[in-house]
Order: structure tokens, then sequence, then C-alpha cells
């Protein structure tokens, strides 16, 4: 009886494990946003962001806190914080969608989408991000580049400074999962 316990628990403890694998958390990721403006080009860096992907079923998730993109300037910074984002309010952005195209059994950088709701300012839209993964040893590199509208997600832009930020920002994602 007692190996027959034994040899129960045994199976249930490889099939979590099994089941388990299957997701992949975000190790390392970079966030970057570039604004190309007339007067002035805008930069920042977010290195907190947090996901998960499932890769039994594409499942594809993250979480940007917004107070933590950096500047190279303090005052568009706390701008950025205050004026546009407002992230004592809108204190993160998500995505939360399926990615199509990836296959974790093959070698190499693959050319993958994920469509899916990304949430910006409080507001929710349906996006389509084209990007490349790499299955590396037991790692998932993503990478892409898209442009937001800011427009889309209610950040507005006083006309006094039209010439001084961008209509839309160019995002760009590197990210690194390893399983969880």
């Amino acid at each position: 009886m007692k190996t027959h316990s034994l040899l129960i628990l045994s199976f249930f403890l490889v099939i979590a494990h099994d089941a388990s694998s299957q997701k992949y958390v975000l190790e390392n990721g970079v966030i970057t946003f570039f604004s190309d403006a007339t007067v002035e080009d805008i930069a920042a860096k977010n290195e907190k962001a947090n996901g998960i992907i499932n890769i039994q079923t594409l499942d594809i998730a993250f979480s940007v806190p917004i107070r933590e993109f950096q500047f190279e300037k303090k005052l568009m910074q706390e701008h950025f914080n205050e004026k546009y984002l407002e992230s004592e309010k809108f204190p993160k952005s998500t995505f939360t969608g399926k990615m199509s195209g990836f296959d974790n059994t093959v070698k190499g950088v693959q050319k993958v989408k994920a469509n899916g709701k990304l949430t910006i300012h409080g507001v929710t839209t349906s996006v389509e991000i084209l990007g490349t993964a790499e299955v590396q040893s037991d790692k998932i590199i993503l990478k892409s580049k898209f442009i937001v509208k800011l427009a889309d997600y209610n950040i507005t832009i006083p006309q006094l400074m039209w010439q001084n930020i961008a209509e839309q920002v160019e995002v760009t994602v590197d990210f690194t999962y390893k399983p969880q």
C-alpha cells in the first residue's frame, strides 16, 4: 500500500511539473519608446515589466509599471507621469492576448504575431503586434517594434506642446522568458 501511494504521488508530481513547464515567466524585460518630435526627441526605458507565456495555449500577458520609465531629463519624466500618462491614476499598462506563428520546438528566429488587448492610460484597444520569437536553450526571446498613437489612448497633447511631442510613439519590446 505504501509503495502504491508513493507511485501515485510520484505520478501527480510528474504531471504537475509537465503542466508548469508549459509556462514561461519574464526574466528580463526592456521596453523603450521613442517620440520623434519637431523640436525635441523624447526617449524612455523601462526594465520593470512582468509577464508570462503559456507555450501550450500561446496565451501571453504582460504588465508595465508606468512610473518606472526612465528619461534622460527628469522634467520630461515628471511631465510624462503627471500630465500625460497620469501614472497615479493609471499606474500600469497591460497586454493580454494570443500569439500565433510560434513553435517552441523550432530553433532560431521565427516571425510571430500577437493579437490582443493593449491598455494604456485606462483605455483598452484591440491590437495586432508583429515581432520575432527565438528559442535559445530553455529561454524564449520575444522582440517587437510597433507604433502607439496617443489619441487612441486618450492621451492629449496641449496645443502649446504640439511641436515638442509627437502624436505617435515607437515602442520597442525586448523580452527574455524562462520556464516557470
